[in-house]
């Protein structure tokens, strides 16, 4: 059996190494048009910052073996033309046509087809933008030639444009080596795959490590002569040295429109669950691929080296007979922010509204591990969940705690269908130096169901903030304790300790809506409780408490 692989970065290979070991007579060729195959390219930002210290160790073994052409003849059985680029695919003949870097053109026959064909950086057509020291950061070339422009000078001014999971982990390691940053971004938020009032966590944290951000913000012109030194936004000029666009990607299909392969909704190859296009004998994998969203059961484009290795881990069990089938995806995604931990995994607030459910949500920032373990940290977290079925449906966490335990939990938990309920009694493990004897999950998923059993009437910070600045008539009942108000309050908020609200009771009007908070609003939670059994009946508690308060704050 003939397989020919179109591309050697990760799905590719992957897809080749399992072929290799699941069949004897498979005769394997991966075609790659760059140099570099199996390349982590997820590491590409730690390698610019100097954190990986060699690209080799990008695209080696565990135990220090570079997996290049050589590597991939003795070990995997696997032939590679790198340099070699695939230019189309005759179907009917059964034959992928090839050109090498000296101009020769040769045709390999193939039994199976495999397309590993990754994404494309999207450029967007701005003026300037083919200045010299405009940079995209897609292989290890890109990631050389912006080292060595870092290594030019001490400081530079440097722009990102784009605000998503490439510009943060750009943005870190531009800080690193001395950069003053910008993050320009279209959008009103960084990280579009977050809830807006987790995306601000992040833009704040930013801005305290000295990170301009500009959101909401159109990049409308690169200047200079050769080389790039300003960057024109339609709220004003920024200088530039070294400037990166990250504005995504889009899938790589150039060879598979050309072929006549169906392309889906998200504009990436459209395949079964075993990686099979639209021809049977052609599968599709990694990045070129598009997904299915586990929870909405729709097409989903999610980019990552995760998914690439595990589809075609499936692609190369359905072309040797193996019965394998690749579920879908979460949408499961994490960065590191600093000294910040920053995930989700299923549906957002907003994409689960946009699907029909009912959403209840929770905020629920705590420490990571009980407040007198010296390790504590604080996270922040997010749960969304659908109110009549009781389905959870999503989680977002950002912070210094750790943040993937509790995504990869409740990633876990949305691949077992769990609600709410379920996960409040997962039987997870406990020790004071790992998390707390009530886990920041199970803490969480006990606000929603208090919430869903209207034991509970939540609001959020920003819905209150809303309110406020629309001038409501409303108290906002501060019970943290005196010495937590010296640090900070929200202005014209009241403030009446939890252990004398029994005793200050008549200090509050009945007529008006009461919205009680504290630090992270546990304390909020039961102050509410003692409001409503004294016949208060317009009682909400603030959902994460003033740590999620977006507006402005005083001193006490």
């Amino acid at each position: 059996m003939k397989v020919v692989v179109i591309g050697g970065v990760a799905a590719g290979p992957k897809t080749a190494s399992r072929i290799n070991r699941l069949c004897d007579d498979a005769e394997v060729t991966v075609v790659e048009k760059g140099e570099f195959l199996s390349y982590a390219g997820c590491g590409l930002p730690y390698y610019i910052s100097g954190t990986v210290k060699d690209s080799k160790e990008l695209m080696s073994t565990p135990v220090g073996t570079v997996r290049d052409t050589e590597f991939f003849k003795n070990v995997k059985n696997t032939r590679v033309l790198n340099h070699t680029e695939a230019t189309a695919i005759d179907r009917a003949r059964k034959v992928v046509k090839v050109r090498t870097r000296n101009g020769e053109e040769q045709e390999l026959p193939y039994d199976k087809l495999v397309l590993a064909t990754g994404a494309d950086s999207a450029i967007a057509p701005i003026p300037g933008v083919n200045l010299d020291n405009i940079y995209s950061l897609k292989d290890i070339h890109d990631a050389d030639r912006i080292k060595a422009k870092l290594a030019e000078h001490q400081a530079l001014n440097a722009v990102i444009v784009g605000g998503g999971l490439i510009g943060v982990e750009v943005a870190e390691a531009f800080h690193k080596m001395g950069c003053r940053i910008t993050i320009v971004e279209f959008l009103p938020q960084v990280l579009g795959i977050l809830d807006p009032e987790m995306a601000l966590l992040v833009k704040n944290h930013f801005e305290a490590k000295g990170v301009k951000v500009m959101t909401g913000t159109r990049v409308t012109e690169f200047t200079g002569g050769t080389q790039v030194e300003k960057v024109i936004t339609d709220r004003g000029e920024l200088p530039a040295d070294i400037v990166i666009m990250a504005v995504g990607v889009r899938p790589a299909t150039k060879l598979a429109v050309d072929a006549g392969l169906t392309i889906g909704p998200t504009r990436a190859i459209a395949v079964n669950n075993q990686m099979q296009s639209s021809d049977p004998e052609i599968y599709a994998v990694g990045d070129c691929a598009e997904k299915l969203n586990m929870i909405t059961g729709k097409p989903a484009y999610v980019p990552l080296g995760s998914t690439a290795n595990k589809e075609g881990r499936v692609a190369a069990n359905s072309i040797c007979g193996h019965s394998d089938k690749f579920p879908g995806i979460l949408g499961s995604a994490i960065c590191k922010v600093f000294d910040y931990n920053v995930g989700r995994t299923g549906l957002s607030e907003k994409e689960a509204v946009e699907v029909g459910y009912d959403v209840v949500t929770c905020l629920a920032p705590a420490p990571d591990k009980p407040h007198f373990m010296p390790s504590a940290k604080l996270l922040y977290l997010k749960l969304i969940a659908d109110r009549k079925s009781r389905r959870l449906l999503g989680a977002q966490a950002a912070g210094a705690g750790n943040a993937d335990r509790r995504i990869d939990i409740v990633a876990m938990a949305l691949m077992a269908g769990m609600t709410v309920d379920q996960l409040a009694n997962a039987d997870l493990s406990y020790a004071p130096p790992y998390s707390p004897a009530i886990d920041n999950i199970i803490a969480a998923a006990n606000t929603l169901r208090n919430k869903m059993d209207g034991l509970m009437d939540g609001i959020t910070p920003a819905q209150v903030l809303e309110l406020l600045e629309k001038g409501n008539d409303l108290t906002l009942l501060d019970v943290r304790s005196p010495a937590e108000l010296e640090m900070m309050r929200i202005e014209g908020s009241v403030h009446i300790p939890l252990g004398a609200l029994r005793k200050r009771l008549t200090e509050l009007d009945k007529n008006k809506p009461i919205i009680a908070f504290c630090k992270v609003s546990l304390r909020g939670y039961e102050a509410a409780l003692i409001l409503n059994k004294a016949g208060f009946r317009d009682v909400k508690v603030m959902d994460g408490g003033i740590l999620m308060w977006p507006g402005k704050m005083v001193r006490g």
